[in-house]
């Protein structure tokens, strides 16, 4: 049988497998093999899974939840805080008992963790049963290496390979069938001093324009009500392309697609988030009103420290353009705490910016030393105890603004997209154009449908309605 796999720009076809998947499957397993997909991290890195997916559903796979029924379990990793990196060791230990009992089932790790050379290291010397492993670099040449697993018997590591190559075609099996990631450039040029993306994920490279749009539609006239576009830094869209294009115009071409959707982004730079993306946010018809903007510190030195390439003033400026521009704008963003020679008094400019602001809600984080960074070296004169008072204090006043910011939506009417089941019998968890949580009673046939809820009660981070 010829390859069953479409890659639209692979130059060099003798480098991917000639036999069909089913073919392949054959020679490794005996009836239908099932795969278990663990994924760590970001949504780019579920969007990575579902390329994954995809290649393994044409290599005849079916999927499983439970690696202890699998005969190929992947766990695809994440490298921007320790405990991240912690959590996948020791669940990879827990899979020897798994290869013990199943010497034939195959296990493989991918993702950002295997780009840094201390983990692959590790993995070589402690975890022998590992037999598959591949970095970020290397997803499209993922059914070679599974070939060469299942054909010669030994352990295949490939990282470290960035072509710079943005490859297409690649199919995808989306976890969700109304709700959708869709990519739009990968890797990262900011290099913040802290972040071990761009180390992991390589430099910005950009879809095509029509690539991005064609596949928005597809999505759109497939039944996907919600479509989330996805770069480390969306705001940087189109500076690689030799096509002038910005991410404001990308926006706006999926806006004008004809149906019945909502269109999320995440995640936007400050340095690159113009007055242009804010305007055609506010004159959409389908874009989200939640803007995630993270700040990180509210310091001008402790950014400037970061590498973050703007200042306290400029970042308050696009924040008050958006709020005066879209008045129901939902704003939430990323903050480390205790980045390395950041003082209390530091520290209180976050706080009073995060009072200035008002966030909907935040992700905070105490930092976390990535090696191979440059913050990593730094003195660093506070100990995580005092790190982590700080840390209270801030969660504290957000904690306040975020109940009162709820408490304001009490007797609204919003449309909302019904999501799935709470964990309450009969009751439904939906999200707002702002990305607000909403519980309600309701029956389960509407789940993946648009609905109108009267907001009846708030709690800190979700509101409670009633079905309009």
């Amino acid at each position: 049988m010829a390859n069953r796999f479409e890659y639209k720009n692979f130059d060099d076809k003798d480098n991917y497998i000639q036999q069909s998947g089913e073919v392949m499957a054959i020679r490794a397993f005996s009836g239908v093999p099932t795969a278990c997909i663990r994924t760590y991290g970001c949504q780019q890195n579920v969007a990575d899974s579902e390329k994954i997916k995809g290649m393994l559903s044409e290599m005849g796979f079916s999927f499983t939840e439970n690696p202890e029924e699998a005969d190929f379990i992947l766990f695809n990793t994440c490298a921007v805080r320790e405990h991240a990196e912690d959590r996948v060791f020791g669940n990879v230990g827990a899979l020897k008992n798994i290869k013990r009992h199943r010497p034939s089932v195959i296990i493989g790790l991918c993702g950002c963790m295997m780009e840094q050379p201390h983990v692959t290291d590790r993995l070589y010397k402690s975890f022998p049963f590992v037999n598959l492993v591949f970095g970020t670099h290397s997803l499209q040449n993922f059914p070679k290496l599974f070939y060469n697993v299942i054909t010669n018997g030994k352990r295949v590591y490939e990282t470290g390979v960035d072509d710079k190559t943005v490859y297409e075609g690649i199919p995808t099996k989306r976890d969700g069938t109304f709700k959708g990631w869709l990519p739009i450039m990968y890797g990262c040029d900011n290099f913040c001093t802290y972040c071990i993306v761009p180390y992991t994920r390589g430099r910005e490279r950009s879809r095509k324009f029509e690539d991005v749009v064609n596949e928005a539609r597809e999505m759109i006239q497939s039944g996907y009500k919600e479509i989330t576009l996805l770069g480390q830094n969306v705001n940087s869209y189109g500076k690689n392309l030799d096509e002038k294009v910005t991410f404001a115009q990308l926006l706006s071409a999926i806006d004008q697609i004809d149906g019945d959707y909502i269109l999320r982004f995440m995640t936007s730079h400050p340095k690159d988030c113009s007055k242009e993306l804010i305007d055609v946010i506010a004159n959409s018809k389908h874009i989200s009103t939640h803007l995630h903007l993270p700040f990180q510190s509210g310091n001008n030195r402790v950014l400037k420290a970061m590498n973050r390439h703007y200042t306290r003033e400029k970042y308050l400026d696009i924040i008050n353009y958006a709020k005066e521009k879209i008045p129901d704008v939902s704003l939430t963003s990323d903050i480390i705490v205790g980045f390395p020679g950041e003082t209390y008094e530091e520290f209180l400019d976050t706080v009073s910016l995060i009072e200035e602001v008002e966030f909907t809600s935040l992700f905070t984080f105490i930092y976390s030393a990535r090696p191979g960074t440059p913050a990593a070296e730094w003195d660093d004169p506070y100990t995580h105890e005092e790190k982590s008072k700080w840390f209270s204090e801030l969660l504290a006043v957000q904690e306040e603004i975020a109940a009162k910011r709820c408490a304001s939506m009490v007797g609204q009417k919003v449309k909302v997209l019904v999501e799935g089941k709470s964990d309450k019998d009969g009751v439904l968890t939906s999200r707002t154009s702002g990305n607000i949580i909403v519980d309600f009673e309701g029956d389960e046939s509407l789940i993946g449908q648009f609905v109108y809820v009267e907001i009846t009660q708030a709690r800190n981070w979700i509101l409670l309605g009633k079905l309009c």
